[in-house]
């Protein structure tokens, strides 16, 4: 397979292969394409989770927020969310 890349997104690869964190110009392409690959999965993951959310609407499963208990719910979310990307890293 050959691909075509910008100048920019060449001097990209080269920059990473050079850095030492990769070997190959392939090595790095092929971690891209898995991080994209992570990113579409999520992003499918969250259209399923809008949607059932959308879904649970009509069978009178919703909760109604004000302004109050919707910025604790965000800020609940919030933390549940740094405490997983802190356990990430």
């Amino acid at each position: 397979m050959n691909v075509s890349l910008t100048p920019e997104l060449e001097r990209l690869v080269n920059e990473k292969v050079e850095s030492g964190l990769y070997q190959t110009a392939s090595e790095v392409v092929r971690e891209a394409l898995r991080l994209l690959k992570e990113r579409d999965q999520a992003r499918e993951q969250l259209r399923a989770d809008v949607q059932a959310g959308f879904d649970q609407l009509p069978r009178g499963e919703g909760r109604a927020y004000d302004r109050t208990s919707g910025r604790q719910l965000a800020e609940g979310i919030k933390a549940r969310g740094r405490a997983a990307r802190a356990k990430k890293s």
